[in-house]
């Protein structure tokens, strides 16, 4: 049963309405019920009925909920609890994030003819390299290092509160190297668009390569254009991506600072040891060109963002902005 509306999982999780769908799993805006009349508003994450049966997806499914579980920080989309439903359904109960994903609120910009504040952009940026560096600095109970590699840095996976609080979501293709890989040598795993050119040519993923990722989002989110992707089959993205030909960024926004284009430059180089060494050393160059700069950019002003993105939204005929990665 892939649509469970109105149904009670594991007899306390009330599903509401749908918030998004993907290969593996549907995401819905729910309810948990209590004693005495409790209701809190939680985001369900249930296995697709038919991938419950396939060993790796739903081996997949699990080592999300674990490492997410592990990963208790507050740019990371926490767990409530993790289950099996009625229907012997693997499901992940989340906090719900009440806002909106990155590439939305890109899109909403374009769909009003005005550039997303790159002040802005650089300021969510610095929370998603937060959270990453908490996945890519893991240790194991004994102490010793285990990254979480995410695999899927994507805007549609960057969440933007009415609060202000940015969370990274979707943990599902994540590499937790504590862990033996059950992906097959050669087998890419992620949208291929965000996908790190060594991770194409068979390399395994990297703290790198997320790097890699989060530099394609910022790209992406600062031009309002696909770097790479848009059209064409995964092969043809996948050759683009190897290309590595990167549209000067400067005279895409010739408003945006040098050297904030200077770090997407660096994360967006093919060879990984140009990049930089971890998400903690380019977080600390974001955040030192915002704090030479006059602009607003605390958790207020990225929340006073989405507030008046979401009332255009609510107001706005129906119809998809002329950025929308992954739609």
């Amino acid at each position: 049963m892939d649509s469970p509306r109105g149904q009670l999982l594991a007899g306390k999780y009330e599903p509401i309405k749908p918030a998004g769908r993907g290969g593996m799993a549907s995401v819905w805006l729910g309810l948990t019920h209590g004693e005495a009349g409790f209701r809190r508003r939680v985001a369900i994450k249930r296995l697709l009925q038919h991938r419950s049966k396939d060993a790796e997806f739903a081996h997949m499914f699990v080592e999300e909920a674990r490492v997410v579980a592990e990963l208790n920080h507050p740019n990371i989309v926490q767990i409530h609890d993790f289950g099996v439903d009625e229907y012997g359904c693997y499901f992940i109960v989340m906090e719900w994030v009440d806002g909106l994903s990155l590439d939305r609120y890109a899109g909403a910009f374009a769909r009003r003819g005005r550039r997303t504040p790159w002040y802005l952009v650089a300021a969510i940026s610095i929370e998603v390299l937060r959270a990453l560096r908490a996945a890519h600095e893991r240790v194991d109970e004994a102490g010793n290092p285990a990254p979480v590699i995410h695999r899927d840095v994507a805007p549609a996976n960057i969440l933007v509160g009415k609060n202000g609080i940015v969370k990274l979501a979707d943990f599902g293709l994540s590499r937790a190297t504590d862990r033996p890989s059950r992906t097959a040598p050669g087998v890419v795993k992620g949208k291929v668009s965000y996908i790190a050119p060594e991770v194409l040519e068979a390399r395994s993923p990297s703290v790198r390569s997320d790097i890699y990722s989060m530099g394609v989002v910022m790209w992406e989110t600062l031009s309002m254009r696909h770097l790479f992707g848009g059209d064409g089959t995964d092969v043809a993205i996948a050759m683009r991506v190897l290309k590595a030909k990167i549209p000067d960024l400067s005279e895409l926004r010739p408003d945006v600072p040098e050297p904030l284009i200077a770090v997407v430059r660096r994360a967006l180089a093919k060879d990984p040891d140009a990049r930089f060494e971890s998400a903690g050393e380019m977080l600390r160059a974001l955040t030192a060109l915002l704090r030479e700069l006059p602009h607003r950019t605390g958790s207020e002003a990225i929340s006073e963002s989405v507030k008046d993105t979401l009332d255009f939204l609510a107001r706005a005929v129906p119809g998809p902005g002329s950025f929308s990665p992954l739609e």
